[in-house]
């Protein structure tokens, strides 16, 4: 939906509904009764919606609003009190102080669709659903041990990207790097989870998966009037959960096909995959059947949902910088070609010897982290943050952290806007939650599970698309200059996928 239909949409629901709206009892107590950090007046029944405006780059928006406000205030949008931090300090106060008063979660309507976020590990609050859940995934995905043993596979994806990339620069043509990464880190996944591949190259299925993934993610993102006023929630009227059940209609007919052949299979006395599928089929998670599908189905959808899409995005945003940069790019050429040489192909073991691609990855992350607001988070109790009071389990309250504006806050960070990667070669900042002027994947107890497998996809695809081509724009991009936009959702996409030419490396051994 256009920005401008949804500014309509809002002065009519408000036109049509104020009456109604205001002889609702709010369930909750009342955010005045509490001491909220400050913020713009808002107006009777829309709150500060029309001064804000519906924009389609609110981690923008809010960010020239800390400048006004200060690094913490707190926005009336409709009927939802939303508080936003925008500072390294109120974060490391946030996630060392207050980590598990504050650790709720505030679901959007759109996590609500067929019940996803009662199995979701991104959405459910803690509790022993959630702690379950993550546990397994964390032990059976996520640890060094289990990492390890799939380096082969992560190394077969990778050269069957550069595979397709040689094959591209061969015949000259221009390739889209996210849409390659996207089928790369699918089939990454799929082959962990349930040891098949998704997709190839070759196949239009890729594609299908990646538009469906941006699309959730964009619609997830969205100013969606359910999410001001609850009480609309039943009239959907902008769409969002009518296209929300098609995509999940979508995911869960592929889940649903290879857990039924995963079941079958056991039936006939297959030998066991010992993949994710195996552990989640041996789980039960739910007392009955349909609740034990419904908690396999939520979890992939985490799985694929954010895994493909955030270490897709920043492999692309990496690209995309380091073309504007070429003294930055061929420096990082000189790096690979050091530490790894012509001989061989890039390692895994080789990404603790590239300090430099370290150092691109986390510039990249400081400018575009994959989530700009991670997700929004409610008080499991009251709680006293920064000399303001936000009250427990407040239905209408909700805390967001603006790791965009933090990541460009010009106190913490010199030249904040300019891509300079050897700020961290000069610093010892990392972003595993320790350091939290960078913290692209959160911090605390929800802190991304994933965290680990994306650092070792995103520098093993970068460093390796280096390591063999040299790259440059297409020659009308050169010309016209390459569009850095961003498409806002609950990742941060660009808006037009970065095409570059592959340069084969002279002298380089390829397989």
């Amino acid at each position: 939906m256009e920005v401008d239909t949804l500014s309509l949409l809002f002065l009519l629901s408000v036109s049509l509904l104020s009456v109604f709206l205001l002889s609702q009892k709010r369930k909750t107590k009342k955010a005045d009764l509490y001491k909220l950090p400050p913020g713009p007046k808002p107006f009777p029944i829309v709150g500060n919606l029309l001064q804000v405006g519906p924009t389609s780059h609110p981690h923008i928006t809010f960010t020239s609003l800390s400048k006004t406000y200060g690094p913490i205030f707190s926005l009336q949008l409709g009927q939802v009190t939303t508080i936003v931090i925008s500072s390294q300090e109120y974060a490391k106060q946030l996630f060392q102080n207050h980590d598990l008063a504050l650790a709720g979660r505030h679901e959007p309507d759109a996590t609500r669709v067929e019940a996803y976020h009662e199995w979701s590990i991104a959405w459910l609050p803690p509790g022993p659903r959630w702690q379950t859940l993550r546990r397994i995934c964390t032990t059976e995905l996520f640890t060094t041990q289990r990492l390890d043993s799939y380096v082969s596979v992560r190394k077969q994806k990778v050269q069957e990207l550069l595979n397709f990339i040689s094959k591209s620069a061969k015949e000259g043509t221009s390739v889209e790097i996210g849409p390659a990464a996207f089928t790369t880190t699918l089939n990454l996944l799929s082959r962990t989870i349930f040891s098949t591949d998704f997709t190839s190259f070759d196949s239009d299925s890729s594609q299908d998966f990646k538009k469906i993934v941006e699309e959730l993610m964009v619609a997830g993102g969205s100013p969606n009037v359910s999410d001001f006023f609850p009480v609309l929630t039943s009239l959907d009227l902008q769409g969002i959960r009518r296209k929300l059940k098609r995509h999940n209609k979508f995911f869960r007919h592929v889940f649903d096909e290879q857990i039924d052949c995963r079941i079958k299979n056991r039936k006939e006395g297959s030998i066991a995959c010992n993949d994710l599928l195996d552990v989640l089929l041996d789980s039960q998670f739910g007392a009955k059947e349909q609740e034990h599908r419904q908690a396999l189905i939520s979890v992939f959808g985490d799985l694929f949902i954010a895994g493909t899409e955030t270490s897709t995005n920043t492999v692309e945003w990496a690209m995309a910088e380091l073309l504007q940069n070429p003294v930055t790019m061929a420096k990082l050429h000189d790096e690979l070609a050091s530490v790894i040489g012509l001989e061989r192909e890039m390692e895994e073991s080789d990404i603790s010897r590239l300090p430099y691609l370290q150092a691109v990855v986390k510039e990249t992350l400081r400018l575009h982290p994959p989530v700009p607001f991670l997700l929004p988070r409610r008080a499991q109790e009251t709680v006293e943050f920064g000399g303001y009071l936000i009250p427990e389990g407040a239905k209408y309250i909700q805390l967001l952290v603006n790791v965009w504006a933090i990541g460009r806050d010009e106190t913490t960070w010199p030249d904040p806007l300019k891509f300079r990667p050897e700020r961290f070669m000069e610093r010892d900042i990392d972003f595993k939650g320790r350091d939290f002027e960078l913290i692209p994947f959160g911090a605390g107890r929800r802190i991304c599970p994933g965290m680990s497998l994306a650092y070792r996809m995103v520098h093993l695809m970068l460093g390796s698309l280096l390591h063999q081509f040299e790259w440059k724009m297409p020659e009308e991009v050169a010309k016209n200059g390459l569009d850095m936009s961003e498409k806002f959702g609950v990742t941060l996409a660009m808006a037009r996928h970065l095409k570059a030419i592959a340069i084969p490396i002279p002298g380089l051994y390829i397989k």
